[in-house]
Formats: structure tokens, C-alpha cells, sequence
């Protein structure tokens, strides 16, 4: 009786963030503006640290990273949402559900890790700045971003084969604008306590691995820069951690705002609001940041326009 209105889905609907047409032209206009700042921004940033030779340092191959990382991550969903904008019903495939939410979690988990990451490589770079290209040399460099890129991958398969073995009734409308977990658990009908469990256990070890390691890290660099005895010495010495200590503040309250959170205060409409946030908003900011607060990325764009004009 349990499986009496159970289908076989082929492809759901993404119900969006409206259903006015009115707003969702306005939404797709100022979006897509968004969308190809970030892509212009990122892509941008790539060059910048790939073509100066003075930004060749492991920072700079961690932001390289971070910044493909973006472009990968935000082109997952903004194009389906932008497209979804314009049409009456946004259908997408089964296949293409699933593949968006292991790609949303493999590109979003990896940045997570390598923010952590980044943490440690400005830990290395201030309290042990004498033997920092002796610790953090080219090899290190790339076993700690291609470690994040293979447990993001497997955090997220994970996730991605424990949510494709739910079953889906008669409703296939997703209330989302990409395939996420918690529309899709709201829409099964199989016991989800297990994805559930899941979600917070593996999401919160995770994510609080992570932050506490970018706690610490940041626990001796402030412990060293206050032992500093010249003000423009701390100054200095602080500015070079800014950047990343604002993007990891932005990237992992919006995580724990909407997957670490009890079930009881979860609220569709709200993490629609935080999933544009963190999807379309955090990779635009995140080359605004490190460029607008950086002087030796504005003055290697400077170089870099010189030398076109020369």
C-alpha cells in the first residue's frame, strides 16, 4: 500500500523564485548581470595571477584555484535558473537533477576545504614567514588543492547516491531553482531520517573540520600580530589575511544558515533567499574582495594594461 502512488519520475519541475512574470524579467535581467560580473571577475583573476610573475606564490595558486572554483560552482545552477526565468514551467531531467545537486556539492564542498586551506597558507606566511616558501613549496601546494578537489568529490557522492535512492510519489514539482537535498527529501515520499542523520553528520564534520582548522589558524595569526610592536608592521602583517577572513565569514555562515540549522526552523522561501546569496552573489564578491583589497593584484592589473597599451 506504501508504493501505491509511487512513479517512475522522469524529470521534475523547478518551481523557481516567482511566478510573476513582471519579476522574474527583472530577475533574469539583474542576474544575468551578476552572473557575467562573476564570470568576468573570476576569469579575470585567473589571468592576473597566471601572466605576473610577481603574484606566482602559493597565495595566488590557492586564489587561481578559488576562483575556477567559482566559475564551475556558480555555472552549475545560475544558467538553469536564468533559462527558468524566461519559460512558463522550467522542466529538468532525472539525469540532469542529479547531476546538477552532485556537481552543486563536489564544487561547493571543495571551496570549503580551500578556504581552510587558505587559512593555514596565511598561518604559514605570518608566523612562520623565514621558512614559509620552504613549507609551503610548489609540491605541498598542489597534494592541498588537489586534496580538496578529491574529498569534495567524495563528499559529495555521498550525498548525491544516498539522495538518488529516494522515492519520488505523484508530486515531481521541486520548490527550489536548482535540485538541492532538503526540496528534494521534502519531496519524497521513502523515510528520510537516514539523509537526514546524514546531511548534519557528515555536512557538520565537514564544515566544523574545516572552520576549526580555519579558527586556529587564525588564533596564532592574531596571537602574532598583536606581539607585533610597530603599528604599521600589524597593519601590514593584517591586511594580507583580510581578504580571506571576509570571504570565509561570508561562505560559512551562509553554509550553516541553511544545511546545518534544526528542521523545525527551516523555511523554503528563506533558503531560496541564502541559495541566491551564496550561488550568485559570493562567487561575484569573492574577486571583488581580493582585487579592491589587494595592492599587489591592482598593481599587477595595472602592469597587465601597459603592457597592452605597449
Amino acid at each position: 500500500m506504501g508504493s501505491f502512488n509511487q512513479t517512475k519520475i522522469e524529470n521534475f519541475i523547478l518551481i523557481g523564485l516567482s511566478s510573476d512574470p513582471k519579476t522574474k524579467i527583472a530577475m533574469f535581467v539583474i542576474f544575468s548581470l551578476v552572473y557575467a560580473t562573476s564570470i568576468t571577475g573570476n576569469i579575470t583573476l585567473i589571468i592576473v595571477t597566471q601572466l605576473v610573475n610577481e603574484l606566482q606564490t602559493p597565495m595566488y595558486r590557492f586564489i587561481c584555484n578559488l576562483s575556477i572554483l567559482d566559475i564551475t560552482f556558480t555555472s552549475v545552477t545560475v544558467p538553469k535558473m536564468l533559462i527558468g526565468l524566461l519559460l512558463e514551467r522550467n522542466y529538468i531531467s532525472y539525469v540532469g537533477c542529479f547531476t546538477q545537486l552532485y556537481f552543486f556539492h563536489f564544487l561547493g564542498s571543495s571551496e570549503c576545504f580551500l578556504l581552510s586551506i587558505m587559512g593555514y597558507d596565511r598561518y604559514v606566511a605570518i608566523c612562520h614567514p623565514l621558512r614559509y616558501f620552504q613549507i609551503m613549496d610548489n609540491k605541498t601546494c598542489l597534494l592541498l588543492a588537489l586534496g580538496c578537489w578529491i574529498t569534495g568529490f567524495l563528499y559529495s557522492f555521498v550525498h548525491t547516491i544516498l539522495t538518488s535512492t529516494l522515492s519520488f510519489c505523484s508530486s515531481k514539482e521541486v520548490n527550489h531553482f536548482f535540485c538541492d537535498m532538503p526540496p528534494l527529501l521534502k519531496l519524497s515520499c521513502s523515510d528520510t531520517k537516514v539523509n537526514v542523520i546524514v546531511i548534519l553528520g557528515l555536512g557538520g564534520l565537514a564544515a566544523g573540520a574545516s572552520f576549526l582548522l580555519t579558527l586556529i589558524s587564525y588564533f596564532y595569526i592574531i596571537s602574532t600580530i598583536l606581539q607585533i610592536r610597530c603599528k604599521e608592521g600589524r597593519y601590514k602583517a593584517f591586511s594580507t589575511c583580510a581578504s580571506h577572513l571576509l570571504i570565509v565569514l561570508i561562505f560559512y555562515g551562509t553554509i550553516i544558515i541553511m544545511y546545518l540549522r534544526p528542521q523545525s526552523s527551516y523555511s523554503m522561501e528563506h533558503d531560496k533567499m541564502l541559495s541566491v546569496f551564496y550561488n550568485v552573489i559570493t562567487p561575484m564578491l569573492n574577486p571583488m574582495i581580493y582585487s579592491m583589497r589587494n595592492k599587489e593584484v591592482k598593481r599587477a592589473l595595472k602592469k597587465l594594461c601597459m603592457r597592452r597599451r605597449n
